[in-house]
């Protein structure tokens, strides 16, 4: 890796950790569990970082919410959000990350945006089943309840993240290529 490469690098990680940071808190109250663009900015950094950049900049927005900056929904910070009944899905989004960052990376360019687009779907399955299970241990509550107010609210909206995070993605790349910077 040359210099330019270890710049680009180290400063689009930080680019993206502050896109986490300006679109996570923007969440719309509908219950238990925001609306939040977190997995927008997710899924349209594996384009730009892969697997690799993307767990780094998301872990690093991740310790800057631990540590009380309101980056999380809801413009909150501080451990009580990562260990409250919405935690599950803060962590769990490194499981989308690895996910769709495996299929975006590992699959041949023939097939680089169906396969992409699978890995977000498992990606996003994965942080459903994750935060729920953790929603329902720490509410105490019905898995058929945290179903209807943690993931069935959020499946077209995820849906439409994923078609818009590709849309603008794919393009981004296309540029960072032609500008050799990837």
């Amino acid at each position: 890796m040359n210099n330019k490469t270890k710049i680009y690098s180290i400063v689009t990680c930080a680019v993206v950790t502050a896109l986490f940071c300006i679109f996570a808190p923007m969440s719309v109250p509908i219950g238990p569990v925001p609306i939040s663009l977190t997995n927008l900015v997710l899924y349209f950094s594996i384009f730009i970082l892969g697997t690799k950049g993307t767990l780094t900049s998301y872990v690093v927005y991740m310790l800057l919410g631990l540590v009380g900056l309101p980056v999380f929904s809801g413009f909150q910070g501080g451990p009580a959000k990562l260990v409250g009944p919405t935690g599950g899905y803060l962590v769990g989004f490194i499981l989308t990350i690895i996910i769709a960052g495996i299929f975006f990376e590992k699959s041949s360019q023939k097939y680089k945006l169906p396969m992409t687009f699978l890995g977000m779907v498992l990606g996003t399955i994965a942080v459903y089943f994750f935060g729920t299970v953790w929603f329902v241990l720490q509410m105490k509550c019905e898995v058929g309840y945290a179903l209807s107010v943690c993931v069935f609210p959020f499946v077209l909206v995820d849906a439409a993240k994923m078609i818009i995070a590709i849309a603008v993605g794919v393009p981004v790349r296309k540029a960072l290529v032609k500008a050799g910077l990837i």
